[in-house]
C-alpha cells in the first residue's frame, strides 16, 4: 500500500497510524494499529471518530491485514467486526461494502488494498468539492455557527460543514464562528476550536445552551452541520444536539445547512425514523474524563440516557450540501436524493 498521509489518519513505513482525538488538545499521540480487536477498541472509545474517517480507518486496516497475508475468510470476519461498531454512521458500511466486492476479485488481495487507496484519496476530492459548493453560500462578516466537529480530524479530507467554514475563510477574512462545546464528549470545545485555532479562523466557544440566546440576539447568520447519515427524504441524523438547532433556526428565521458526502446518504433508509440511533456509556454524562483530567458530578447511582445523535426532520433544513452539489427542499421532496 501507498504512502496515505491525513491530519488524523495515515498509513506510512508499512504502519496504520491514527491520532488520539480522546486526547486532543493537549496530547497529540498516535497509535500503530495491527489487528481488528485494537481498530475496534479505538473507534469505540472515539479515539478514531467522524464518520467519514471511521470508514477510512477500518478500510486501511483491511487493507494492512490483506498486505500481511490474511485468507479470505479472515478479511471477510473483519470487515464483518469493524461494520459492527459504530451502527450509525453509514460511511463505515458504505466502506465496508467497497472492500467486500474487491474481496470477489481473483487477486483479492491487493484489489483489497487499491480499494482501499482509493476511498482515502476520493474522500480528500470529494471534501474539495462540498468545501467550494459550500462556501458560496457564505457571505462576507457572516456569524456561522456549528456542532460538534466535522474538519480534518473527521476526514481525510479539510472535512465536511467545517471544511466549508475552511473554504469560505479564505474567501471573506471577516467571518466568525460560534462553536458549540457539543455536550457530552466536547467535541467541539475539544477538536473544533482546536481546528480552526489551527488555521487561524476566528471563533468563540459556547454552551450548547447558550445558542437560542445568540440567535435571538440577532448573532448568528447561518448555521452549517455534518451528517452520520441522512435519509432518502432529507431526514439525518448527527451528533445529538443537532436537532435542537436546527429547531431553534427555524424559530427565528436562519439558514440551517447540513454538508455531507454522497457515502453518507442511505438509499435503504426512507426517513429518519428508519435511523438506528446508538446509545452510549452512561459515564459520558455522569462525569468527565480525558487528558485533562477526570471528574464525577452525578450520584453513582443515576440513571442516565446518552443517545449519540438525533435526527433532524428534512422540514427544518434550508439546503443539503453534498459534493455533487447543494440541494434544495423542493428537489428533496422530488426525490432527487434517490438518485445522487
Amino acid at each position: 500500500m501507498k504512502e496515505l498521509i491525513a491530519r488524523s489518519l495515515k498509513y506510512q513505513n508499512g504502519m496504520v497510524q491514527v491520532l488520539d482525538q480522546y486526547l486532543l488538545p493537549h496530547q497529540e499521540t498516535w497509535h500503530h494499529c495491527e489487528n481488528v480487536e485494537q481498530m475496534k477498541s479505538l473507534i469505540l472509545a472515539l479515539k478514531v471518530r467522524g464518520a467519514p474517517l471511521i470508514g477510512l480507518a477500518a478500510s486501511l486496516l483491511v487493507a494492512y491485514l490483506a498486505e500481511q497475508g490474511s485468507s479470505k475468510a479472515q478479511l471477510n470476519d473483519a470487515i464483518d467486526e469493524l461494520t459492527a461498531t459504530r451502527p450509525t454512521a453509514v460511511n463505515l458500511m458504505h466502506c465496508m461494502a467497497r472492500l467486500r466486492e474487491a474481496l470477489q476479485q481473483p487477486e483479492y488481495a491487493q484489489a483489497v488494498v487499491t480499494e482501499a487507496e482509493r476511498l482515502f484519496e476520493e474522500d480528500c476530492a470529494l471534501c474539495d468539492r462540498m468545501a467550494t459548493f459550500g462556501a458560496e453560500l457564505v457571505e462576507s462578516g457572516d456569524n456561522i455557527l456549528t456542532h460538534c466537529n466535522t474538519g480534518a480530524l473527521a476526514t481525510a479530507g479539510v472535512g465536511t460543514a467545517l471544511g466549508v467554514i475552511h473554504h469560505a475563510a479564505r474567501q471573506h477574512s471577516n467571518i466568525h464562528i460560534w462553536v458549540d462545546e457539543t455536550r457530552p464528549l466536547l467535541q467541539g470545545g475539544r477538536l473544533t476550536a482546536y481546528e480552526l485555532a489551527q488555521w487561524q479562523i476566528p471563533y468563540t466557544l459556547i454552551c450548547d445552551n447558550m445558542a437560542a440566546s445568540l440567535m435571538a440576539a440577532g448573532k448568528v447568520d447561518k448555521i452549517f452541520v455534518g451528517a452520520d447519515r441522512i435519509a432518502v427524504n432529507g431526514d439525518f441524523a448527527n451528533k445529538v444536539g443537532t436537532y435542537n438547532l436546527a429547531v431553534l433556526a427555524h424559530y427565528h428565521q436562519i439558514p440551517f445547512y447540513v454538508v455531507a458526502p454522497v457515502t453518507t446518504l442511505d438509499s435503504s433508509c426512507a426517513s429518519g425514523q428508519d435511523i438506528p440511533i446508538e446509545q452510549r456509556a452512561e459515564t459520558e454524562v455522569t462525569g468527565v474524563s480525558g487528558s485533562f483530567g477526570s471528574c464525577q458530578w452525578a450520584p453513582e447511582q443515576a440513571e442516565v440516557y446518552n443517545p449519540a445523535f438525533d435526527v433532524t426532520p428534512a422540514a427544518l433544513i434550508t439546503a443539503w450540501v453534498l459534493d455533487t452539489g447543494v440541494y434544495y427542499p423542493q428537489q428533496v421532496a422530488a426525490g432527487v436524493l434517490g438518485t445522487v
